[in-house]
């Protein structure tokens, strides 16, 4: 059973608390990733369990057995770090290898465990060569190979693709998402690429501050956000916000930007009654602003003017930002769209996925 649970875990140094009161439970077997920006707490949060970091207060739980006092090597985890670590001086097998022969294990088990990672990671071929033979693509296989090898309860990736070029962290976001499913094993990754988080996790932590603000699955996540910290991070490009006023509109309500006005659809009023005359922040996603020469089926549209800034041409899509009286957008548009620079256009938002966030909280109005 190797389940993990933070329970009111807190991390301080000095003043500073970055971690800040962390409640989660991860599932046996599950491929959690612990998303956010810079300093947020995430690799705070992964350094509490794998021991190389003192809990301030709470408990950290590996399957029924609390682990605060246990020391690392005994937590049953492998930790695989941004930085390769590998000693150059060493072959393949030799750097995958050297953890187990410190714990005395038997030479036949030794070369068992390496060949059988080897393999599952494509590297068999190079378990002969020194680091400095090596891709980083490679050597990064060889530092989730040194993890693999101790058969551990739970996986820690702390960043692991950071130094990867754009297509290598591709390929291997997706031998990691296949390693998972093999091992079956528990997986806590860490990153601040919210599109890592979204491919690869089966539930997303999203931190700010020391502050866990949602967990969800990536989809909700999307979906569903929880105030607006996290409705900006998830998603590329970022959700479009837009300072606003709730108001009446006959028998229904609009969301009022001031240059412009959108009706919301009757079916999703009913939360927004509440918030007539007051200020909101009106947020739409990229992929919610359309040409309407080319619209997909079934939204409801709202229309709206503006001005063409810039497009960038994406083969598949157009990223065209807008600008409505001061207020600068950008939406994902058909590829036909044939804008030129300072038109004047129409363009649709899609409210059937729209959001509303309250504008003290900024919690998500539903």
């Amino acid at each position: 059973m190797a389940s993990v649970t933070y329970d009111h875990v807190y991390k301080r140094f000095g003043d500073v608390v970055a971690v800040n009161d962390l409640q989660i439970e991860i599932k046996d077997k599950e491929f959690l990733v612990l998303v956010g920006p810079s300093g947020c707490g995430k690799s705070t949060a992964l350094r509490l369990l794998a021991g190389l970091e003192s809990i301030s207060d709470g408990e950290i739980s590996i399957g029924d057995r609390v682990v605060n006092d246990v020391a690392p090597k005994d937590r049953d985890i492998a930790m695989v770090f941004q930085s390769y670590a590998l000693y150059p001086h060493m072959s393949v097998y030799d750097n995958m290898a050297f953890g187990l022969k410190l714990r005395g294990m038997p030479k036949d088990e030794i070369k068992r465990r390496v060949e059988e990672a080897g393999d599952v990671l494509g590297i068999e071929a190079l378990l002969d060569r020194k680091p400095r033979q090596l891709s980083g693509g490679q050597r990064q296989r060889v530092a989730l190979g040194r993890a693999i090898v101790r058969e551990p309860n739970v996986f820690l990736l702390d960043e692991p693709l950071s130094n990867l070029d754009a297509k290598l962290r591709v390929q291997t976001r997706a031998e990691i998402s296949k390693l998972h499913k093999r091992l079956q094993t528990t997986f806590i990754y860490v990153t601040h690429d919210q599109v890592e988080a979204m491919t690869m996790a089966d539930r997303i932590a999203v931190m700010k501050d020391g502050i866990l603000q949602q967990l969800d699955t990536p989809q909700n996540l999307y979906d569903h956000p929880a105030n607006r910290f996290v409705a900006g991070f998830i998603g590329s490009p970022s959700m479009n916000f837009f300072d606003a006023h709730v108001r009446q509109n006959g028998g229904g309500i609009k969301v009022d930007a001031g240059s412009f006005s959108v009706d919301i659809p009757q079916s999703q009023a009913g939360p927004y009654q509440g918030y007539v005359d007051k200020a909101v922040v009106f947020g739409v996603r990229p992929e919610d602003i359309h040409n309407p020469d080319f619209p997909p089926p079934n939204i409801t549209p709202a229309p709206v003017s503006a001005k063409v800034e810039v497009t960038e041409l994406m083969g598949n899509e157009i990223f065209a930002y807008f600008n409505n009286g001061g207020h600068s957008f950008v939406g994902r548009v058909d590829p036909r769209s044939q804008y030129g620079l300072d038109q004047d256009v129409q363009v649709v938002f899609n409210m059937d996925n729209m959001h509303v966030f309250d504008k003290d909280t900024e919690q998500a109005i539903r």
